[in-house]
């Protein structure tokens, strides 16, 4: 589908979307949302910008609750309600404020099917070379644990300390106070926002809980070698991060 404003050809998607995200400008903007029945203002604008300015840092859509938290720290309490993004974007902000701000539409990790897409990859990545990490499935006192392509729990109900345990054992590691507190970190997030934290987010919210130190680079790293988000969302029992993850 191709649409022209100001004498700009856009290639569109069949949900309204650019199809080239690179061809972003703020005419564009203007022009979707024209086509969802919005005039951008200056209160849409400000939200556009925010959701932006996180993809540009996180390289990921922030989810509504990530978005709010977002919202509340740059401007208030105030704008940082659903009624209010409601009111700014009636067809839902996620899906409505991330088309015209020209961003990928977020998932929550709740919203993938992990078995239809750890079924997909298998099909289409590369085989899996020297890799630490348990494949396809794995038995611990005598239950089945199915995993995705990646090594993650496809049923994360299974998992518990001692299936941490184990699966950290396998990729080399023995988890320490120093792990546990990261691993509890990962699952407090993931019940807060529904999604797993790619690195760079992982670093932020754990330097804001637990201090600049353990929340860089070389800490997390020095802790989980393959990966503090790839690596330590398996043993935390939790899906693969979006994004770019480490």
């Amino acid at each position: 589908m191709t649409n022209t404003a100001h004498n700009i050809h856009y290639e569109l998607l069949a949900n309204g979307q650019l199809a080239n995200l690179q061809e972003w400008t703020t005419d564009a903007a203007n022009y979707l949302a024209h086509n969802q029945g919005i005039e951008l203002s200056d209160a849409h604008w400000e939200i556009i910008k925010l959701m932006r300015d996180f993809y540009q840092e996180f390289n990921i859509s922030p989810v509504k609750k990530l978005l709010i938290k977002h919202i509340r720290e740059k401007l208030g309490d105030e704008k940082a309600t659903e009624d209010y993004l409601n009111k700014l974007f009636p067809g839902n902000v996620l899906k409505q404020g991330t088309l015209i701000a020209g961003l990928p539409t977020p998932l929550l990790d709740t919203d993938i099917s992990t078995s239809h897409a750890s079924s997909n990859l298998q099909q289409t990545l590369k085989p899996r070379r020297n890799v630490k990490h348990f494949l396809d499935q794995f038995e611990l006192d005598g239950e089945v644990f199915k995993l995705t392509f990646h090594g993650n729990l496809v049923d994360m109900s299974q998992w518990n300390e001692k299936v941490a345990e184990h699966m950290a054992k396998k990729e080399g590691i023995q988890l320490t106070d120093d792990h546990w507190e990261v691993l509890n970190f990962l699952r407090e997030f993931y019940v807060k926002y529904e999604i797993t934290p790619m690195v760079r987010l992982l670093q932020k919210h754990l330097a804001k809980k637990l201090g600049k130190e353990k929340g860089s680079e070389k800490y997390l790293y020095n802790l989980f070698p393959d990966g503090p988000a790839r690596q330590g969302s398996r043993i935390a029992g939790l899906p693969e991060p979006q994004g770019c993850i480490d």
